[in-house]
């Protein structure tokens, strides 16, 4: 598992010589994480012959390692209610909203496909720590995925991150896409995906 923390989206060959075993053997052994739910493999095609797997940790195994910043990110948002209340605490949400609204719209600008911005939008988010993909469906929507939240507990006592994040990718998207949450970390999901949809998809 650390070796797929430092680096993901690594094939059990590659595993096996970080780890010093044979490719086998780590395959195995992800077999057996991947039983536990920890890691996933993703199908990699590299042209011609079989596809490679590329293995990745799930957000269950993110929480195993030590997070000392969520105990403080807590302490900090009930300090904010008890000292300023609610409606400072939602300014403070409301102004990271739009800070993060326009790095994203300037990330993406000039793309002028929805898969594009799709596209830029997954990569800002995986360099965030938030695990993120895209593919497109066969009824042509797409789906945005984000396979780990760096900020689940910061979420899980303040519902406003999530409403600001939803709000965010509506707006950088355009106003011919339409944004909707299918999964839900923090309602259970293993993960949290968004299905969006465009009259303008190409």
């Amino acid at each position: 598992m650390m070796a797929l923390k430092m680096q993901s989206g690594l094939s059990a060959a590659a595993i096996g010589q970080k780890l010093g075993i044979t490719g086998e053997a780590a395959r195995q052994q992800l077999l057996r994480l991947a039983q536990e739910g920890l890691v996933e493999a993703q199908n990699i095609s590299a042209g011609v012959g079989r596809p490679t797997q590329a293995w990745s940790l799930t957000a269950a195994a993110e929480g195993r390692f030590p997070d000392t910043h969520a105990a403080l990110t807590l302490q900090l948002l009930d300090l904010i209610r008890a000292n300023l209340g609610e409606a400072a605490l939602d300014t403070i949400i409301s102004a990271r909203e739009a800070m993060t609204r326009e790095a994203y719209q300037q990330a993406v600008a000039g793309k002028a496909q929805v898969k594009e911005r799709v596209e830029a939008l997954a990569q800002l988010r995986s360099g965030e720590g938030y695990m993120a993909g895209w593919r497109e469906d066969p009824d042509g929507s797409l789906l945005l995925t984000e396979n780990h939240c760096p900020i689940c507990a910061a979420a899980s006592a303040c519902q406003g991150f999530c409403r600001a994040e939803l709000a965010v990718f509506q707006a950088v998207l355009g106003p011919e896409t339409k944004v909707e949450r299918e999964e839900h970390i923090i309602a259970g999901g293993r993960r949290c995906s968004y299905r969006i949809t465009s009259g303008t998809r190409s």
